[in-house]
């Protein structure tokens, strides 16, 4: 807390110079954190405050001024704001604050597995709308009969991302079928797939020293004005070895510029590359869609789901699959979660 105090201080003297707003993207990230750190210090100071009333009742009851019942409720009270705290004390990476990519894929099972990957569909879309947060569907794939084979899911939101990365997996199900005319139990498997979604905080900075700049006449049509003058540019980024050129404007200037522009993009589709790479490398790691291998069971007859990892279950299945996920996301984020 101390850290933190300094830290808004600090920030807060930052922003009061009259200069503070010349660099605008310094000055979004210093108040970005500056409200980080706020955030941090009220929740702090509000368990502080629980306890301390908690102490005051817990008096009050010793001089039998107040029952025990109340001493109980406000105990409780603390434990749940004490609790919510250490929760939220385990998003402390930095990718935990941004919003994530989410997609299912259905597993083995045919339209058993596609209706379960529906399912899974409407209870993240309830979930993330009980949050506040945004939802934008990037694409889906319909199964061949019903429910879905495929969908990506962007979610938008403060935390996004730490709170559902832990649905990474493969998660079963077990129930009566609606599409087995002899109602036999049928298991199918749909896998779930979580990544950060980074934002527009992403800049692609280039050294000017990495880059080294040719101009060259332009070939092609465009009369004798193209073949006289040295308008056409070339840049190559040294430490990738990335070139791009133009030649498509008059002016060696406009060319120069767009010559970058084309860079950063390369550079930026090598980096997404570069993620995409570590993506596969988890996805790789995530066993098949069938036995042994599932993170969560939600088993509909036997009015039970449960999380593998964590031993965290309920016999409250209507109200998960209405998206009412918090309590295993916690148990999951409590339990050491994926670093």
């Amino acid at each position: 807390m101390d850290e933190r105090l300094a830290q808004i201080e600090e920030k807060e003297q930052l922003s009061l110079n009259p200069n503070f707003w010349n660099k605008p993207t310094e000055a979004e990230s210093v108040l970005k954190s500056l409200k980080s750190h706020k955030n941090w210090v009220e929740q702090y100071t509000s368990v502080q405050q629980h306890v301390e009333d908690t102490e005051v009742l817990y008096e009050f009851y010793k001089e039998e001024e107040a029952s025990e019942e109340e001493v109980e409720a406000k105990y409780k009270e603390s434990i749940d704001a004490i609790e919510d705290l250490e929760f939220r004390s385990t998003l402390n990476q930095t990718e935990d604050e941004l919003g994530c990519l989410l997609e299912i894929n259905a597993g083995a099972g045919g339209t058993e597995s596609c209706d379960w990957s529906q399912m899974l569909h409407r209870m993240y879309l309830m979930w993330a709308e009980k949050k506040g947060f945004k939802v934008s569907e990037l694409n889906l794939q319909e199964g061949d009969v019903a429910g879905i084979k495929s969908v990506s899911l962007e979610i938008n939101g403060d935390f996004a991302y730490g709170l559902l990365k832990g649905e990474n997996g493969v998660h079963r199900l077990v129930r009566v079928s609606p599409f087995n005319a002899q109602g036999k139990r049928m298991t199918s498997f749909a896998s779930v797939f979580v990544h950060p979604l980074v934002d527009e905080r992403i800049e692609v900075e280039i050294n000017p020293a990495d880059l080294e700049w040719d101009t060259f006449r332009a070939s092609g049509a465009g009369g004798q004005h193209v073949n006289k003058t040295e308008s056409a540019v070339r840049v190559r980024h040294l430490p990738s070895g990335i070139v791009a050129e133009c030649q498509q404007e008059r002016s060696q200037h406009m060319n120069r510029d767009k010559a970058l522009q084309m860079l950063k993009s390369r550079l930026y589709e090598r980096e997404l590359e570069k993620q995409k790479a570590a993506k596969s490398e988890i996805e790789s790691g995530k066993m098949k869609n069938e036995w042994g291998s599932q993170i969560r069971s939600y088993v509909l007859d036997d009015r039970r789901v449960k999380d593998h990892r964590t031993s965290y279950q309920t016999s409250q299945v209507d109200n998960v699959l209405d998206g009412d996920l918090d309590d295993f996301l916690k148990a999951f984020l409590m339990h050491g979660g994926v670093h």
